[in-house]
């Protein structure tokens, strides 16, 4: 099975987080997400650039480094908000994930405890 659409938001946060720390360019994040064990080919990561611009979390130039031209992408003002947004949340979702993980059987009530306590 393959589970890659899981990891598809998760992606493209770290491709924000990176552009809000510095300006960033699509070989230079295929090799960053490598580091991690995601292996994109630029078919797939330039798409997920274009749609973070399109919506507005990122913004691109034309740069030239020598004889290359590179397309180079910055986070905005609404993608650096988005990103501490995200931030939160994912710590919240990850928390409960590694809770779940690490301490079988000492779990926090969750939403569907809360769910079930509120309809019975």
């Amino acid at each position: 099975m393959d589970d890659r659409f899981l990891y598809a938001g998760l992606i493209r946060l770290h491709v924000l987080h990176h552009a809000v720390l510095e300006p960033i360019y699509g070989l230079a994040m295929i090799e960053e997400l490598a580091r991690h064990g995601y292996r994109l080919s630029a078919g797939t990561l330039y798409p997920i650039l274009h749609g973070l611009e399109e919506k507005g979390y990122l913004r691109s130039v034309e740069r030239r480094f020598g004889r290359t031209t590179r397309r180079v992408y910055r986070a905005t003002p609404a993608g650096r908000q988005a990103l501490r947004s995200a931030k939160v949340k994912v710590s919240e979702l990850f928390g409960e994930l590694l809770e779940d993980a690490g301490g079988r059987g000492r779990r926090k009530a969750g939403t569907a405890d809360k769910y079930r306590a509120a309809s019975s």
